[in-house]
């Protein structure tokens, strides 16, 4: 019981919100002139298709609800 609480609450805010994670690293990799090369040394330049990028993007799923905080004299 006390792993099914942990659990059952996970699954149910990962239906809020997700992510995803980006890289081109296979990409990098497939390119011969990118590879056996020793981008390290400085006076040899390295061509842009050649970075490793990663990131990740992150989404809610929702708007959010809009909450009205000011109230006329009538409505307390």
């Amino acid at each position: 019981m006390k792993i099914l609480a942990p659990l059952l609450a996970a699954a149910l805010l990962s239906a809020c919100a997700s992510a995803e994670y980006r890289d081109n690293n296979a990409a990098v990799d497939a390119r011969p002139e990118c590879a056996g090369t020793d981008y390290d040394n400085p006076a040899q330049g390295r061509p842009g298709w050649c970075d490793r990028e990663a990131g990740t993007a992150w989404s809610s799923g929702s708007e959010g609800m809009k909450v009205e905080f000011s109230a006329d004299d009538d409505d307390r």
